[in-house]
């Protein structure tokens, strides 16, 4: 990975990632407390400063401790002397309500200071999308996938969360690069890059242990193109080189998980190391006591789920093992909900199994026009020109997949990745598919790039030579250089028209970041993020109480102080209590006023129903009530 410094490409990349991180700042210092970070601070907090890993098992520990680590120099107030810590198990959420907001801490200087790390891992992931596509496309073309995920929207709003998000996105990133590298180049230094990269990446997000089959698969594919080098060869001689050729590989591969498997343990180590083990034993029976099918009853065969939360039960309470354990309760609590799904409105509907269309249509809608016209142009010059050079056997499938084996990589992963998040009931967010954007980029950019100047080189002997190659190849494909730069253009006028409210954006397809939420909400664009223009509004408009029915991680409490009264719909109209304000998270109306999916039940006191009447809206009718007000583009006000 390798670029020349202070060349021009290199320049304009250092200005894109500039732009990215002011960006994504300035919205951190905006922005509340989403509903995950909550849970994620004071866990980090926990496990840098105490080595105790209690809170927040279910998510690993990289991302959470790197985001605590400045929080340590800041001479805070953690409550180790209360019950969410002391006894609970897995007390996250009073933790962080009582750690961030009750424990006499400035809430805001905490929240800002966690999100450093992410953004500045956001950054580096933008470096390594850079250097990686160099490598592929070149100096110049290697701009357009870096350009395109550092502004993307979607890559801007998580960025600057203390969540696990874009952080598993530079873990696959990171992990399959060196991973291809050692297949290429097979040796002690990539396998030992390999395995620290995979280990790594296992720290960020348990959803990476997807990577496994997925390193096995393009192993499998690499071998048998190594092995087509012998096909010439007498039967016995191809026999031989198979079997001792797969029997190393394995062996090498088997190292690279070794590497992984030592770099999570000591992480987990460290971080478990005054986790009292009792408690952390204690804890693991609670948290798996129903996990697949329940407690096995004495004289019974555990089934092989329950097999896994036996295991773990077991390690927990073993010094050695312990540390193993608790990597591998996350990845039994992770693995319970993602087939468990989750409650969440969706086109005009709630419900809790999910819909198999949520996560193409989803990111179809929050995906920018401009950049979804890119890739699918990309995928149709690319499958045309794939099958005309084969139609014409100009060139064979394995010499294809020989010369262009890193894209063949990242498309098996972006296939499988997005067949694995369709078939889950899962559904809460474009977020989970983050991992599959820097390589959704880089192939577009290559197949634009094969597609408009395969024949061309952009160097020349001279700087004036290189000028006058460069001025020739605009002219002579002058309709498509104009089209991929309004394109780039028209990308770059989204970036800009989501800010600050990165997270709200909807393309126009999906009716815009003021009306998206009539398509889903959850993370995709109602997290609790609006808090603070809440308070804001409250104090322009010299309100006195309001009632406020709240969806994500911030305190109401703390940011209106007096002014504020906790709201739920089955209290009816706050006007009854003299109160004549209120705000709703759209999230929480959403879920309250939409049709409930088969199989799906909702109490009549919770649908704000009274909210409808008042407002003359049908009562069968899937969008929220019209507000007077909002705060931000999450939070709906009304005057009563």
């Amino acid at each position: 990975m390798r670029t020349k410094i202070f060349s021009a490409p290199f320049l304009i990349l250092i200005i894109i990632a500039a732009a990215s991180f002011f960006l994504m700042l300035s919205a951190s210092s905006r922005d509340s407390l989403i509903m995950d970070e909550l849970a994620h601070i004071p866990a980090g907090y926990g496990y840098v400063k105490y080595f105790d890993y209690r809170l927040n098992p279910e998510h690993p520990p990289l991302l959470k401790a790197l985001s605590a680590l400045p929080l340590t120099f800041m001479n805070l107030n953690f409550p180790t002397d209360k019950q969410s810590w002391q006894s609970e198990v897995n007390g996250q959420w009073w933790a962080g309500t009582q750690f961030i907001f009750e424990s006499g801490n400035n809430p805001d200087s905490i929240i800002f200071a966690a999100r450093i790390a992410p953004i500045l891992l956001t950054i580096l992931l933008i470096f390594f999308v850079y250097f990686w596509s160099v490598e592929l496309l070149g100096r110049w073309w290697g701009l357009l996938p870096t350009f395109l995920f550092a502004l993307s929207p979607t890559a801007l709003a998580h960025g600057h969360y203390v969540t696990t998000d874009v952080a598993a996105a530079f873990g696959v990133f990171s992990a399959s690069y060196y991973f291809i590298k050692y297949l290429g180049k097979p040796n002690k230094k990539t396998l030992i890059f390999a395995g620290i990269a995979l280990g790594l990446a296992e720290l960020l997000k348990f959803s990476t242990v997807l990577l496994l089959p997925f390193f096995i698969f393009i192993a499998l594919i690499k071998f048998v193109l190594d092995a087509r080098a012998v096909k010439d060869s007498p039967l016995k001689m191809k026999i031989k080189f198979l079997i001792k050729n797969f029997s190393k590989k394995a062996g090498l591969f088997m190292a690279i998980l070794l590497i992984a498997f030592a770099v999570i343990y000591m992480v987990y180590f460290a971080f478990t190391f005054n986790y009292p083990i009792e408690k952390q034993a204690a804890d693991t029976v609670e948290i798996l006591t129903s996990f697949g099918g329940g407690t096995t009853p004495a004289g019974v065969i555990c089934n092989p789920l329950r097999c896994l939360a036996d295991l773990d039960i077991w390690m927990a309470g073993h010094n050695i093992t312990r540390p193993a354990a608790e990597y591998l309760l996350g990845v039994l609590m992770v693995t319970q909900r993602s087939s468990g799904g989750n409650t969440a409105y969706f086109l005009g509907e709630v419900g809790g199994s999910g819909w198999w269309y949520y996560f193409p249509v989803v990111y179809l809608l929050k995906e920018t026009i401009p950049v979804l016209i890119m890739i699918i142009a990309g995928f149709i010059l690319a499958a045309l020109r794939i099958i005309k050079s084969i139609s014409e056997r100009r060139i064979k499938i394995s010499e294809y997949l020989k010369t262009n084996f890193a894209e063949f990589s990242m498309l098996v992963f972006v296939v499988f990745y997005w067949i694995y998040s369709i078939k889950s009931p899962l559904n809460i967010g474009v977020r989970h598919i983050l991992p599959t954007l820097p390589f959704i980029y880089i192939l577009t950019a290559s197949s634009l790039k094969k597609s408009f100047f395969i024949n061309v080189k952009f160097s020349g002997t001279s700087w004036l030579a290189g000028f006058l190659n460069t001025f020739h190849v605009f002219r002579k494909n002058i309709w498509k250089v104009s089209v991929l730069f309004i394109l780039i253009f028209w990308f770059l006028g989204e970036s800009v028209y989501a800010y600050p409210n990165y997270l709200s954006y909807f393309n126009e397809l999906g009716s815009g970041k003021y009306y998206g939420y009539r398509i889903v909400t959850d993370s995709n664009y109602d997290w609790g993020q609006d808090l603070k223009a809440l308070a804001f509004f409250v104090k322009e408009n010299n309100v006195s109480k309001i009632a406020v029915d709240y969806f994500g991680g911030g305190s109401p409490a703390y940011y209106l102080d007096d002014k504020y009264v906790s709201w739920w719909s089955a209290k009816n109209n706050p006007k009854e209590e003299g109160v004549e304000w209120l705000a709703v998270s759209v999230n929480t109306l959403e879920s309250a006023v939409a049709e409930t999916a088969p199989g799906f039940s909702r109490a009549p006191e919770d649908g704000y129903l009274w909210l409808k009447t008042l407002r003359n809206a049908p009562q069968n009718y899937a969008d929220v009530p019209k507000p007077d007000y909002r705060a931000g583009t999450s939070i709906f006000v009304y005057k009563l």
